[in-house]
């Protein structure tokens, strides 16, 4: 069977699954370049003559081209997902990537954002005009909802009720964050200000951040917002990202003292191994101060006491 054929009715699962459009297009690509290489270096056209010594080849291939561990990584795992589906739809009778080691992705510890840098972000923004009090809801709902850059860019105001937010994650999967008082009391001030900024323009998106032509705010304009949140507080020593807001948000749900498993349902995570990875930046300090409450010994006798 022609492997360009599997891929394309693979491709079509994939979207019937309801993928989101980023997602398909990297895996078209990725797909894209397999078929390729095993086409003009292996000379391979038919599924069943793949072998787990070709896509060896590939990832080697991807290491001499300067590729990171963790964009091989990532890119293999599309790799795995497919031959998986090809066993399971009986195309073969084994996933021959399981054979396939990737590279280890070095563990980088991120620096977290302390809680006087991200208060300074959020009053680095005034309510002057629509920009700023856009910026300072903005900042301020990454740092108590732990969105994701592309939830909160794609976040309909139809989606914000008196205390909750209805979030469309990864996957088209819907959870609900809940909205703090103090998150509450800025958005109130936003809206109000959103609403005489846009009275007098005949249409605009039904999305809740928005940029000056009413549309919705670009991964662009987004990643402006955040940038200039930092500049103005001059963090110059971290990454001042979604991403890092994120983090923020999680080291403050378990120092708060929110499980795991309940922090990884706020996060959107389907694992509780991806949850992990953004608890690894906790300081010694940190642990300690979060572990003394929890000594067995310290509570040993106060049920009697």
């Amino acid at each position: 069977m022609l492997f360009e054929d599997v891929l394309e009715e693979y491709l079509y699962h994939c979207q019937a699954k309801g993928f989101t459009a980023k997602t398909m297009k990297n895996k078209r690509q990725e797909y894209k370049q397999l078929r390729l290489f095993l086409l003009e270096k292996r000379g391979i056209n038919e599924l069943e003559n793949i072998t787990a010594h070709d896509l060896k080849s590939y990832v080697r291939l991807k290491q001499k081209d300067g590729l990171q561990p963790q964009s091989i990584v990532s890119m293999f795992k599309m790799i795995k997902a497919f031959f998986n589906w090809c066993v399971k739809e009986g195309y073969l009778k084994e996933n021959i990537s399981k054979n396939v080691e990737t590279p280890k992705v070095p563990k980088k510890i991120l620096k977290g954002f302390t809680e006087s840098e991200v208060q300074a972000m959020i009053d680095a923004f005034t309510y002057k005009n629509y920009f700023e009090a856009r910026n300072k809801a903005i900042i301020a709902m990454l740092s108590d909802c732990g969105l994701r850059a592309m939830e909160i860019r794609g976040l309909e105001t139809k989606n914000l009720k008196e205390t909750t937010i209805l979030v469309n994650g990864k996957g088209n999967k819907e959870r609900y964050i809940f909205i703090s008082p103090a998150l509450k009391k800025i958005l109130i001030r936003y809206e109000r200000i959103k609403k005489e900024y846009f009275k007098d323009k005949h249409s605009y998106s039904k999305s809740y951040f928005l940029s000056y032509k009413g549309d919705q705010i670009s991964h662009v304009g987004l990643d402006k917002v955040i940038k200039e949140a930092g500049i103005r507080v001059g963090i110059e020593d971290k990454r001042v990202s979604p991403h890092t807001f994120r983090h923020f948000f999680s080291v403050q749900c378990i120092l708060n003292g929110i499980d795991i498993y309940t922090l990884s349902k706020l996060l959107g995570h389907s694992e509780i191994s991806t949850t992990q990875r953004y608890l690894q930046s906790l300081e010694d300090f940190e642990l300690i101060e979060k572990a003394m409450p929890s000594s067995p010994l310290m509570n040993i006798g106060r049920a009697k006491n």
